[in-house]
């Protein structure tokens, strides 16, 4: 007997009508899983038609551009970000071993992570992106269903989780891929921060259609449950900052606000108190088999 996902399972209610700012101007609804604490972009495109919302130069995660200020402020804030994510990572872990990405972009964290000895995989859909990551001798997978290593020690997924389709089914070959005793590592937008309620429809990180998903802090304790446990949440203070000058320019069409450093910096002044950052790293444990 098939099992629906619970997903499509529980009454949705919309909570947001949003515009694709980036690509093709349409407007979207994201419907509220009050259970799961998700938000599902709707319509989503299928596979087959994804990839005509991805055709942008400013999508940066596919690029290694470094034009105007908002590439080169993403550009500087990755290359720090890259050292504390393996540094966390390690510090998790413990000692290097194998590593998969999943969802690469350019090969950047990969790279980082074998100069400081990991053994390294990745998966990259976008062949764009898999040539640059070519250009820098990291050779991806261009898909989860390629990567022939069956287990690793470490799995990360950076801002990815919300563009998976079939999302309980990636949510399972994820999961499989997690040694027992290794470590997973997911980061994701959080919609329930202070930036994403004071821009509302304009907050760039719903970045309707490419985000299927909208994640918050409930529905990342259960989707990985039981098979996982959550070990840790960390906040990546830099999101705040860069998605609401983002979301300014949406909003005002101004491409540089001082406007933007304050909500941004109000954003994570109150996440001291209410734990709800821009956007969250969670750390996952596969218990080692008794």
């Amino acid at each position: 007997m098939k099992h629906e996902s619970p997903l499509k399972a529980l009454k949705q209610e919309i909570y947001l009508s949003v515009k694709d700012y980036l690509v093709s101007g349409e407007r979207f609804s994201l419907l509220k899983n009050d259970a799961l604490g998700i938000l599902e972009t709707h319509p989503q495109p299928t596979p087959d038609t994804i990839h005509k919302y991805y055709k942008s130069e400013a999508y940066i995660s596919h690029t290694d551009s470094k034009k105007g200020l908002l590439d080169f402020l993403y550009q500087t804030i990755k290359r720090y970000s890259l050292g504390k994510k393996v540094a966390l990572i390690e510090q998790m872990h413990g000692s290097q071993g194998s590593i998969l990405d999943i969802g690469a972009g350019t090969g950047e964290f990969l790279m980082t992570a074998a100069k400081r000895g990991w053994d390294i995989r990745g998966v990259e859909i976008n062949i764009d992106a898999r040539r640059l990551a070519k250009e820098k001798n990291i050779l991806l997978y261009d898909s989860m269903a390629a990567v022939k290593e069956k287990q690793f020690d470490v799995v990360t997924l950076w801002h990815v989780l919300e563009h998976l389709h079939d999302l309980p089914g990636s949510i399972t070959q994820i999961t499989k891929f997690v040694k027992p005793g290794g470590t997973l590592v997911v980061a994701v937008p959080n919609y329930n921060s202070y930036d994403a309620d004071y821009y509302g429809s304009f907050w760039a990180a719903y970045d309707v259609p490419r985000h299927l998903w909208h994640f918050s802090q409930v529905a990342m304790q259960k989707l990985f449950a039981p098979e996982l446990s959550l070990k840790k949440i960390k906040p990546l203070i830099f999101d705040a900052f860069y998605v609401s000058l983002l979301s300014e320019k949406y909003a005002t069409g101004k491409k540089f606000s001082l406007k933007a450093f304050w909500i941004g910096l109000r954003s994570n002044l109150k996440a001291r108190r209410t734990t709800e950052y821009s956007s969250l790293i969670y750390v996952y444990h596969r218990p080692k088999k008794p």
